[in-house]
């Protein structure tokens, strides 16, 4: 029993080193390489160059208050629609002392001009129907009775502004109302009920109420590296991806482009616009980022194969062609002259036709 046990174990170790010599050696033997073959084919083969930016509306307007005061009612949020001369808030005034107190000196001094003129008219009145004075004296003494009578209500309506910011003459038009100046969306209100507001004049810029945007109208706004600018002119069509929608895409029209570069990460780029054309999706917004794309140059119909296929070497490419012989199959290498290139597909201007065929890169998981 002993004896055949151990020709058993002697069985499988001879099996197991014939099976690893049997591995090894075909492991050892050279794998045949295999390569893609492409045929040339007629295309069309563009240039294209990749900008990334921003959505902006083209009229995004700060409305400010036209006097000092405090929010007292705000009437619109970030996100509405509003047209010009919507109401978006009203402003409580708190009146500067020195100024009422002038409006309120006035409308005393009003006071008393006007009681001597309507006493000096009453006494003047009185004469001429008694014929003692003339009519042109009596057509003096009415004016000036007129004239005082609109000062009055002049300084009055003045007080009222000081004081509350609104008079009872222009309530249509009172400076405590905020309106909007355009027609759009409000992108943002910055302030609270409470808040103090000042106006805008010569040593600030005012306190924003509402930031107020056409969003139908809007522009790409981007840069483009100084080694691509040459190539575009305004006025070049553009394609516009908003990734953020799912890669939305809209036409443009390239507008405009800056006379002079800014500096980049220690790259020169000029900034460009374009105008964003048909835009009804009401999810875009305001500073998405964006792409665009530019077609630089472009070639029609022309034969092309992939870039891979070709050998570079200096100034001069080569392609590598195919040649069946019965059952052997062998390369020549032949120099071609090549145009425009997208990256992936190049176009062919001579050395090979249509009917040839050619080498590509080898075949992954073939040895050289």
């Amino acid at each position: 029993m002993k004896k055949y046990s151990k020709l058993i174990i002697a069985a499988i170790i001879a099996v197991i080193f014939i099976g690893t010599f049997v591995f090894l050696y075909q492991k050892s033997q050279p794998v045949p390489v295999t390569y893609n073959e492409f045929t040339p084919k007629v295309t069309d083969i563009s240039r294209t160059t990749i900008i990334t930016g921003n959505i902006e509306p083209r009229d995004e307007v700060n409305v400010k208050p036209q006097i000092s005061g405090i929010i007292s009612e705000i009437y619109k949020q970030a996100g509405d629609v509003v047209n010009t001369g919507d109401v978006i808030a009203k402003i409580k005034v708190i009146p500067d002392m020195g100024q009422l107190s002038s409006a309120e000196s006035r409308v005393r001094v009003a006071g008393i001009n006007l009681t001597q003129a309507q006493t000096d008219f009453e006494r003047e009145e009185e004469l001429y129907k008694q014929k003692l004075v003339s009519a042109e004296e009596y057509d003096k003494i009415r004016q000036t009775l007129q004239q005082a009578r609109e000062e009055k209500a002049a300084a009055d309506d003045a007080l009222q502004v000081v004081r509350d910011g609104v008079s009872k003459s222009n309530a249509k038009a009172s400076s405590t109302l905020i309106r909007s100046t355009i027609s759009g969306v409000i992108l943002d209100v910055p302030v609270k009920v409470g808040n103090s507001v000042i106006l805008s004049n010569t040593f600030n810029d005012g306190t924003t109420i509402a930031t107020v945007a056409n969003m139908t109208d809007l522009i790409f706004r981007g840069n483009i590296d100084e080694t691509e600018v040459g190539q575009v002119a305004e006025g070049m069509p553009m394609r516009i991806t908003i990734g953020a929608l799912q890669n939305t895409n809209f036409d443009a029209i390239l507008e405009y482009i800056s006379p002079k570069a800014i500096e980049n990460n220690g790259a020169k780029q000029f900034e460009i616009k374009a105008a964003v054309h048909h835009v009804k999706d009401s999810r875009v917004r305001s500073g998405y980022s964006a792409t665009a794309g530019i077609v630089l140059s472009r070639a029609t119909k022309v034969l092309s194969i992939p870039e891979s296929a070709v050998e570079f070497s200096g100034d001069t490419t080569f392609v590598y062609t195919v040649k069946t012989d019965g059952k052997n199959k062998t390369y020549e290498r032949r120099q071609v002259k090549t145009g425009l290139s997208d990256g992936v597909n190049i176009e062919i201007k001579s050395g090979i036709t249509a009917k040839d065929k050619v080498r590509g890169p080898q075949i992954v998981g073939t040895d050289e």
